[in-house]
């Protein structure tokens, strides 16, 4: 494909973006419609300098890092946690969480009681007080584009979806485990050294060497449904 770099005349900004983990949604319009008409100019150009970019129907652009590593990094872990923490807040208040994190927003002012509300889980992200909320979580969803922020309003973006994918396959995962009674291994995200400019994966860690030898989520899953055909038969 040839590739016209006059007409990408946002190649800089967008490319600086996209490097640093942002995730460009229609909350940057400028950048997001050029992205948009020169759409597979730039997949182009960015696949021969070793990137790969990825464009949601939900509409959002993000960079895929080269090397889909095996460990999650602390940033993504603490947001998806966040995630799963505002989404069980959210529906035991009775407010819809889809509704909320898809374009919704969530005030500065509710923090402190969802803080004190989760304050085990928060542990687990190294987050115990509210200015530590607002540093390691709000303002790197900002940052890398889930989200805004205006006089203390936080306001959800398309990006978040990643997120809400993440939640919605493990609560899957642990309903299948469930009804096959069986106690399927779930992915354990890997805390990893946090990094200002890191790009956000979400992926399972991958078993260790010393656990090689163990079943296999795959081998479980087939093995559970075995047995429970069988116990079908039996009936």
């Amino acid at each position: 494909m040839n590739i016209d770099l006059k007409e990408l005349t946002l190649l800089a900004p967008i490319f600086r973006e996209l490097f640093k983990g942002y995730h460009i949604s229609r909350s940057n319009p400028e950048l997001y419609t050029q992205l948009a008409a020169q759409q597979d100019q730039y997949r182009s150009l960015f696949k021969a300098l070793g990137y790969e970019l990825t464009c949601d129907s939900r509409g959002f652009y993000y960079f895929v890092p080269e090397q889909m590593g095996a460990q999650v990094n602390k940033t993504a872990q603490r947001l998806a946690l966040f995630t799963f923490i505002l989404v069980e807040h959210l529906a035991d208040q009775g407010r819809d969480p889809l509704a909320v994190l898809d374009g919704g927003s969530l005030g500065r002012d509710e923090l402190p009681a969802l803080l004190e509300k989760y304050r085990d889980l928060f542990l687990q992200a190294e987050v115990t007080t509210q200015d530590e909320l607002e540093e390691k979580i709000m303002r790197r969803m900002t940052q890398l584009g889930f989200a805004s922020e205006d006089n203390g309003i936080y306001r959800f973006l398309a990006p978040m979806h990643r997120f809400l994918d993440v939640c919605l396959s493990v609560q899957q995962d642990r309903n299948l485990a469930a009804t096959l009674h069986s106690s399927l291994p779930l992915p354990t995200p890997t805390l990893v050294a946090d990094d200002e400019d890191e790009i956000i994966t979400l992926e399972p860690a991958a078993p260790s060497p010393s656990s090689a030898a163990e079943e296999s989520e795959e081998a479980a899953l087939a093995r559970a449904m075995a047995e429970e055909r069988d116990a079908q038969e039996i009936e």
